[in-house]
């Protein structure tokens, strides 16, 4: 719960849909959420009936825990894990906006993770593994497969050469079973 909140950092959730999304009950969901208000980690807001929970961004930990989930549940760690296997994948890259937040620029929360594949991997296999992702980190992935030829290639490639000139953020596998 407090992983999912601190990677939705913009969204405000009912501890309802919380519940429902982690497969626990109300009560639990209500237990857990208990104890991370009083701890500062989480705040919430009542509307009605609805009890709406967000990460607490301005706290002194928001940074360390959203960095340290970041890596551990966010798209570095899924995304890793879900692509290298692959046959024909060398390597993979988060580009773009979260690379950018990653690696310190300032900005909103991207809606959508941009990922380079680089090598031949099956194209099936390389698109169902982004669907999952999507559902596993609540967020768009749009892959771009090139050769590894093409990727080595200095400055032939306009879009390749746009890709190296920001940050990206090179995925490892953490080989862990991911579940939803």
């Amino acid at each position: 719960m407090l992983a999912w909140l601190y990677l939705h950092p913009q969204e405000e959730t009912s501890l309802a849909d919380i519940a429902a999304r982690f497969g626990v009950s109300t009560a639990t969901a209500s237990r857990e959420a208990d104890r991370l208000v009083e701890a500062e980690l989480v705040t919430e807001r009542r509307h009605g009936n609805l009890r709406l929970l967000r990460a607490n961004a301005t706290g002194r930990l928001a940074g360390p825990l959203t960095e340290l989930f970041a890596l551990t549940y966010g798209p570095i760690a899924v995304l890793g894990d879900l692509l290298l296997p692959l046959a024909g994948v060398e390597e993979a890259r988060i580009y773009g906006s979260w690379a950018a937040r990653y690696s310190g620029e300032h900005g909103g929360v991207p809606n959508d993770v941009d990922v380079l594949v680089v090598g031949d991997p099956d194209e099936d296999e390389l698109y169902e593994a982004a669907r999952k992702a999507e559902r596993l980190l609540d967020r768009e992935v749009n892959v771009h497969r090139v050769s590894s030829a093409r990727w080595h290639e200095p400055g032939t490639d306009p879009f390749l050469t746009s890709v190296r000139s920001r940050p990206t953020v090179q995925l490892e596998a953490f080989e862990r079973k991911h579940k939803r």
